[in-house]
């Protein structure tokens, strides 16, 4: 498989890694758009939500607790944005589902 995100997981292609367990590899975004701006991906490779099983939905709650937990020892106390671009008109540009956690700094909404 030629994923991106793959590669990075297995190690093929470097990254800031931040964290890692049995289910998640978390490493800082390349190009970031705020002061804390970390993705959360799957080890598992899902295309998209779109791909998402109903077998996927624990792994789903374990990534947000990931995130919960990643925010808290980022100190996101004033809050922060969890996002998930699905498909071309969503913004996705790489086809593994992942999550960006945004903090420290304040957002709009809509986001643009």
């Amino acid at each position: 498989m030629d994923c991106l995100f793959c590669k990075i997981v297995e190690g093929t292609i470097p990254s800031e890694k931040v964290f890692e367990d049995e289910f998640t590899y978390v490493f800082k975004d390349v190009n970031p758009e705020a002061p804390v701006h970390l993705l959360i991906v799957p080890k598992k490779h899902i295309t998209s939500v779109d791909y998402l099983e109903e077998k996927d939905k624990e792994l789903i709650g374990h990534i947000f607790l990931v995130a919960k937990n990643l925010a808290k020892e980022f100190k996101l106390n004033n809050g922060y944005r969890i996002v998930n671009n699905t498909g071309e008109d969503g913004g996705q540009s790489v086809k593994h589902l992942h999550f960006h956690l945004l903090g420290g700094r304040s957002f709009n909404w809509p986001p643009g």
